[in-house]
């Protein structure tokens, strides 16, 4: 068989070779700079040192900050105020010298003079709603700033520091030596912000037919920086948008709040007895040991008692969390309070949700058990969820902190919903809960790459969705097969990536510059994320490689080169051009069939034979050759005969070296065609390809995106068959977000008018 296939295709290789030897001589006249999609991105990474290697695993001298903070907050529910005052215990396990500290005031963006209003770019609008004009132009800036009363070392004497917008350095009394710690404490108040009215990612919610609020807390306290081998201190300013890079540590939190308030946060709450009446206790236990349906800890009933009965006392909620990044939490009395238990490997977790009646029946029916899918799905995808529980908190927002998360979703007042808030709740629960993995234990710098938690995230939010939909059919609609994800699905990112040029940035850029932030920092790399698991490594080698990457990094400090590099070092698959076009570049995807030629063995020699007879002096009875259909030399007869009948040279040949018996097993193929793709689009991809048969068959080939590598405009393909094919199809299943599917097809698909259609339509 390889001496017959060298005679069909020998035309094919001398032709290879002597076009490569002019291009060759092209290139030496002209000289270019190598602008391959398929270079390596030795240029675009960071050196592999000590610290990260090669690999995309951390070196032998990595090391990170620790940040251990001892707390006591107070709410003023009448003031809408929270104080506090933290001890804050820094370990330096750097190799470096430090003279000074880097805190972050993140309210400080809501301070009168903050800056942050000032940076968009807004001109005047000639209409506006009532109320859209009130808030621009007549409403008085709340001012929502840190108050920093003290900061002092623990023998009370004052620290020298300066407060930059958000941003407070701490001089230090002498240098911080490698392994040494330096204890000091922070006095402060702010007027927390109502988040529904004024925006934000933490405050309250005011409802005022029984002048109550549920305060939903975070970045309340002044909290460290991040000090690292990449950058050093990471004190970039927060105006509002890109998230937080944090150290982890250990949290000791003291949160006095009214009496009659439901609280849950971060971290174990250590006086249990203390703020639980015996009831409450009686259903906790009875939790703990329920895996199928959430169990009220506070039901409706009680909430809804609380909240017209206000008490005038306080009482004190201590939670202790260990290697956490950061510290959130929720009260009110307004809260019903659920749980159940889900198994996480061999341990029990804790599935928490913390909703008002305004919630119910949507959330009493799905938020604990939503949570407990997600935590199941994610610890498939990555590690077993290390953290005894997870919080899902009713909020009209979504923001997420280690094992608590707001998320939004509320039924009309008559308790009804439609399906977009039902699966909207859903897909904000489990993106949030999914949120423990990234970043709050893979923790990026989300103030410098968004796309690595919110990217991620969203990836594997759109396979917990999935499995969502699958564990629990009754949550779908009627008409619903699979839960109706609007992110991870390559068609769902097609008019982003296919819009004006001039609005759009790579991913691999800071969220604060790019135009269309969901659509860059989630929507396309979930969906590249999805598109390499299912189209480009498969899911084996994909998930292999995704886990390994979450099992190095779990409560580590990644880069985006430790992810590339750990997801082709745990693979063997050489993703380079993959990086480079979905998250260096803007390119789109656009594959396309230029040109499809059906040939047939003739006797009759070729002028095309004949010239390579000449050049290699050969008989010509060493070739085989081929006529194309429809052309001058092209005989009706042709279709019908078989390619060993139709040439003697082939004849003779199989006569005189093989066997009767092999000659019988030797494969003959009747049709050959010559298939030219394009690519209009500058991203490299996969092609892949469906041919159908006369006989109704068909198959679906994927040539790998390195077909490519030679020629970034147009590739050939030969194909020799025994049927004829009738139809040629590229992504049947719309798998590599193409933005132009109209030359994906031979016979090429004539575009219906809008008459036709309507047609069509009458008729059905």
């Amino acid at each position: 068989m390889k001496k017959l296939a060298y005679l069909f295709f020998s035309f094919v290789i001398v032709s290879s070779s002597v076009f490569a030897q002019e291009q060759q001589k092209a290139i030496r006249k002209s000289g270019h700079t190598n602008t391959n999609k398929f270079k390596q991105l030795y240029d675009e990474f960071a050196t592999p040192n000590m610290f990260r290697t090669g690999s995309g695993a951390p070196g032998p001298g990595y090391y990170q900050q620790q940040a251990d903070y001892k707390m006591d907050i107070e709410i003023d529910d009448e003031k809408a105020r929270l104080s506090g005052f933290e001890t804050i215990t820094y370990t330096n396990n750097s190799p470096d010298e430090l003279t000074y500290l880097w805190v972050q005031l993140d309210q400080n963006m809501r301070a009168k003079d903050s800056k942050s209003p000032l940076i968009e770019s807004r001109a005047i609008r000639e209409a506006s709603t009532t109320d859209g004009f009130f808030n621009s132009y007549m409403k008085e800036r709340f001012d929502g700033g840190f108050n920093i009363q003290k900061v002092i070392d623990l023998n009370g004497n004052d620290l020298a520091h300066m407060i930059h917008q958000t941003m407070m350095r701490v001089e230090l009394p002498k240098p911080l030596k490698t392994g040494e710690q330096f204890s000091f404490s922070i006095k402060w108040w702010y007027n927390i912000n109502d988040h529904v009215k004024d925006g934000g990612r933490s405050g309250y919610e005011y409802f005022p037919e029984n002048d109550n609020r549920i305060y939903v807390m975070a970045q309340f306290y002044p909290r460290m920086a991040v000090y690292n081998d990449v950058e050093g201190w990471q004190n970039s300013q927060f105006w509002g948008r890109d998230e937080f890079a944090l150290p982890f540590g250990n949290f000791d939190v003291n949160i006095t709040v009214p009496a009659d308030h439901i609280l849950d946060g971060t971290g174990w709450l250590t006086n249990r007895k203390e703020v639980f009446t015996k009831e409450m206790m009686k259903r906790y236990e009875i939790a703990k040991n329920t895996f199928d349906t959430p169990v009220k800890i506070v039901t409706q009933a009680e909430a809804e008692i609380a909240e017209k009965q206000k008490s005038s006392s306080k009482k004190t909620w201590k939670l202790s969390a260990q290697n956490v990044r950061d510290f959130g939490f929720a009260t009110s009395r307004k809260f019903i309070w659920d749980m159940m238990a889900v198994k996480i490997g061999d341990r029990n977790v804790m599935a928490v949700s913390l909703y008002s009646k305004e919630g119910n029946p949507l959330w009493e029916q799905w938020s604990t058990k939503t949570v407990a899918s997600t935590l199941k799905s994610y610890s498939r995808m990555t590690f077993d969820y290390p953290y005894h529980k997870a919080i899902s908190v009713h909020a009209p927002m979504g923001m997420e902190y280690p094992m608590i998360c707001y998320n939004f979703g509320r039924p009309e007042p008559d308790g009804t919903y439609s399906d977009r808030v039902k699966y909207g709740m859903m897909g904000v629960i489990i993106h949030e809960v999914g949120h423990n993995f990234f970043p709050m234990i893979v923790n990026s710098d989300e103030r410098q790459w968004t796309w690595m938690d919110e990217g991620l995230n969203s990836f594997v939010q759109y396979v917990a969705q999935q499995d969502f939909g699958e564990w629990y059919p009754d949550a779908l609609s009627e008409g619903d097969e699979v839960f109706p994800s609007r992110r991870g699905p390559a068609a769902k990112i097609i008019p982003y990536m296919s819009g004006d040029q001039d609005y759009i940035a790579p991913i691999m850029t800071k969220g604060l510059n790019t135009y269309q932030f969901g659509n860059n920092a989630y929507g396309k790399p979930a969906t590249a994320l999805n598109i390499l698991r299912e189209t480009v490594m498969g899911r084996e080698l994909f998930d292999y490689a995704f886990k390994e990457y979450a099992r190095r990094w779990m409560f580590k400090h990644p880069t985006p080169e430790d992810f590339f590099r750990t997801m082709e070092d745990a693979s063997a698959f050489d993703l380079d051009w993959f990086w480079r076009g979905w998250f260096y570049t803007t390119d789109w995807v656009d594959i396309g069939l230029k040109e499809v030629k059906k040939y047939y063995v003739t006797s009759k020699p070729n002028k095309y034979g004949e010239e390579l007879a000449k050049r290699f002096n050969r008989d010509i009875k060493d070739y085989v050759f081929l006529v194309e259909e429809g052309s001058e030399e092209f005989e009706e007869p042709m279709r019908n005969s078989d390619p060993i009948s139709a040439s003697p040279t082939l004849k003779e040949y199989l006569m005189d070296n093989f066997t009767e018996e092999e000659r019988k097993n030797i494969h003959a193929p009747k049709y050959f065609y010559n298939i030219t793709f394009e690519k209009p689009g500058g991203l490299v991809m996969p092609i892949i390809v469906q041919y159908t048969y006369d006989d109704g068959t068909s198959k679906t080939e994927t040539y790998p995106a390195q077909i490519w590598r030679l020629n970034d405009n147009e590739v050939s393909k030969t194909i020799a068959s025994d049927k004829e094919i009738v139809s040629i199809v590229i992504d049947p299943k719309l798998e590599t977000a193409d933005i132009d599917t109209s030359n994906n097809s031979w016979p090429k698909k004539s575009k219906q008018s809008d008459f036709e259609k309507f047609k069509e339509k009458v008729r059905g």
